[in-house]
């Protein structure tokens, strides 16, 4: 097949989810076309089967906003006629399905008929899309998909909750490449913590409903009684709140501010627990990841967090802002050294679950569908 795969090409969940199943469909001898305005991340465009179509917006002086929707339907349309791409897998609602529903009926008119399939990610639809500025044209943008899949199911309920839908929305969770994590070797420790301490790791975009302020509380009762380093990965709003909640708790030289690094697997690798105490999640990739490098994980037990870090087996699950309850787990892991072998072994068993290996085809089986079934537009 030859797919177009949209998607926004920073570090968020959705843009690495997009990214790593375009690369497994390459590799799978599909040829994939990723349309974005910046190259994502984590793309390899040396991979055969790769491609990459950057978008570009023009600056006009007339426009206080510049239409990037209207510049990525014509680069669909463009790369559908000159790469002969069958279909288009768009990545988070807003502004990539509604676009898509532009690009579709302009290649209609060429006799064109293309599926698009619409994947919902999570603040595309709990955030943004509740919005009553955005919320007619997110209605519009699902319906007007060939299929909607979406990474949960406490995200299907969610999209119904507060959406008329009239499609049928398929869950296909997000998933992992555990080989990534198979060949990030434990190396040396003595970079991130000194030699007796626990490596406690969170990984976000650093925006209040991560509740970063938690997570540096959490560690603060940890770090009484437990010599640990707490590393924070990524980049955001709440990071300069966050420097300044350490130096008030009086724990900053154990906190270590690491910014937006490639090195997630090999930091995850080193790590003994995983924080992420979120206010809402759709799934909690970050903490899949973790999983993955056979660390245990405490969360909140929003959204569908719960559907990935299983209570009492792979950590343990809090309510929101317990923070009391989130440190005293956190404590209880890393000081009984049987529990944590436990749970971690029982974490990757969990992260074996979401294998790219065994979700890939859920894709690929839905793409045949989808060709198979094209509604021309009238």
């Amino acid at each position: 097949m030859i797919i177009g795969i949209v998607c926004y090409p920073t570090f968020g969940g959705s843009g690495v989810v997009a990214t790593e199943l375009g690369a497994v469909l390459a590799k799978k001898g599909h040829k994939v076309h990723f349309i974005t305005y910046n190259q994502p991340v984590r793309l390899d465009i040396l991979e055969e089967n790769i491609y990459y179509h950057e978008v570009n917006v023009h600056d006009y002086p007339l426009f206080q906003y510049q239409p990037y929707e209207l510049a990525l339907s014509s680069k669909m349309v463009d790369t559908v006629l000159n790469e002969g791409i069958e279909i288009l897998h768009v990545h988070y609602a807003i502004p990539h399905a509604y676009a898509a529903y532009m690009a579709k009926k302009i290649l209609a008119d060429k006799g064109i008929h293309i599926p698009v399939v619409t994947t919902l990610h999570g603040t595309d639809i709990t955030l943004v899309g509740r919005n009553p500025s955005y919320k007619p044209a997110v209605t519009f943008s699902i319906n007007h998909s060939d299929y909607v899949t979406s990474v949960s199911e406490d995200l299907k309920r969610e999209t119904l909750k507060f959406f008329v839908v009239r499609k049928d929305i398929e869950v296909i969770p997000n998933f992992i490449d555990l080989s990534l994590y198979n060949n990030a070797k434990r190396c040396n420790r003595a970079g991130l913590a000194h030699e007796g301490q626990k490596i406690i790791t969170h990984i976000s975009n650093f925006r209040k409903v991560k509740r970063i302020m938690d997570v540096v509380e959490i560690f603060a009762k940890v770090h009484e009684t437990v010599p640990s380093r707490l590393v924070m990965i990524g980049d955001g709003p709440e990071r300069e709140r966050a420097e300044d909640k350490a130096k008030d708790l009086g724990v900053s030289e154990d906190v270590l501010f690491l910014g937006k690094t490639n090195e997630v697997e090999r930091i995850l690798c080193m790590s003994d627990l995983f924080l992420l105490p979120s206010e809402t999640e759709s799934f909690g990739l970050a903490a899949l990841e973790a999983m993955a490098a056979k660390v245990p994980v405490i969360s909140s037990n929003a959204g569908g967090l719960t559907e990935v870090n299983m209570h009492g087996v792979t950590g343990y699950t809090a309510n929101v802002g317990d923070v009391k309850t989130m440190a005293k787990y956190a404590t209880e892991i890393l000081t009984d050294d049987a529990k944590h072998a436990e749970m971690s072994m029982a974490a990757y068993r969990q992260a074996e679950t979401f294998s790219i290996d065994r979700i890939t085809p859920k894709y690929e089986e839905l793409y045949e569908r989808a060709l198979k079934n094209v509604t021309p537009l009238v």
